[in-house]
């Protein structure tokens, strides 16, 4: 596996520096995600001028991670828009020589992509994602790009079994899976089980992969039930079998620390490398 972040640099391309590119290095990262706020700005310039930036020092462009509308709105000209620019992206992520784009499906709550709705989980809202995603990745396939997808208990992509159903509806090579176990964990069941829900993914997505998120999780204490993410080594999850079930499906490939806010990353990374030391594993690079 190769280690990245996704953190540690600025939303915006342009003000992507060297010195940027040498403090995750320093933490040992081959790998990190750019973000691109408004698609319809990107400029191939500034994207090329960030991706060498970055390569001088060592860093991949693992991820490329873009801002649209909900690609299941209700709305038409909502989701109709959020195709275009989720379709804008897939150039920039192209210029980025990205690993690849980061696709969210969105939800039918307004208030934003990771909140619940009802609806999320019918088959109407399954078939807007289908038809949504076919137009992206046609657009994907055309540029060269791969598009892995982020999903979640509460969103659209709710369960392995409806992320590879999704996946073979669209039926597009440029459309993949990326690999955030935590994201699925809504019971106590699957917090306590985590390896459980490994082998889950592992037989409905182990041909889809494109890459994975690591983070951790853990059940609060008291009422109503609740499960949180935290950073990694301070939770429950069973990292020893994710790792385990991820080499297997993705050899080599980015396991990127997300969400964390840039000073914690350094522990998150010890955490983590404790992990792999103790399984007598190595980072690729």
């Amino acid at each position: 596996m190769l280690p990245g972040v996704v953190g540690m640099l600025p939303n915006d391309p342009a003000e992507i520096t060297t010195a940027h590119a040498r403090a995750i290095r320093s933490l040992g990262f081959v790998g990190a995600s750019v973000m691109l706020m408004d698609p319809d700005r990107v400029n191939p310039a500034t994207l090329q001028h960030a991706r060498t930036v970055l390569a001088d020092e060592g860093v991949a462009v693992a991820q490329a991670n873009a801002r649209y509308p909900s690609l299941v709105s209700e709305d038409p000209a909502r989701r109709a828009e959020g195709v275009r620019l989720a379709s804008r992206a897939c150039a920039g992520a192209r210029t980025l020589e990205a690993g690849f784009l980061l696709i969210r499906p969105g939800s039918l709550n307004l208030g934003g992509d990771w909140r619940p709705h009802p609806a999320n989980h019918t088959p109407t809202t399954e078939a807007r994602l289908v038809e949504s995603l076919s137009a992206v990745a046609r657009v994907a396939a055309d540029e060269g790009v791969t598009i892995g997808l982020e999903c979640g208990a509460i969103s659209p992509l709710d369960s392995p079994s409806r992320v590879r159903r999704v996946i073979d509806a669209v039926g597009s090579p440029a459309l993949r899976y990326n690999c955030d176990p935590v994201n699925f964990a809504a019971s106590f069941p699957m917090a306590y089980d985590t390896a459980a829900l490994m082998a889950d993914i592992t037989a409905n997505l182990a041909d889809h992969v494109v890459c994975a998120h690591v983070k951790d999780l853990r059940v609060a204490d008291g009422m109503p039930i609740r499960v949180e993410e935290c950073a990694p080594g301070e939770g429950i999850f069973d990292f020893r079998a994710f790792f385990r079930a991820y080499e297997a499906m993705r050899p080599n490939g980015f396991a990127l620390i997300e969400h964390l806010p840039d000073d914690r990353i350094p522990a998150a990374k010890q955490a983590v490398d404790a992990i792999i030391d103790g399984m007598g594993w190595h980072w690729s690079a």
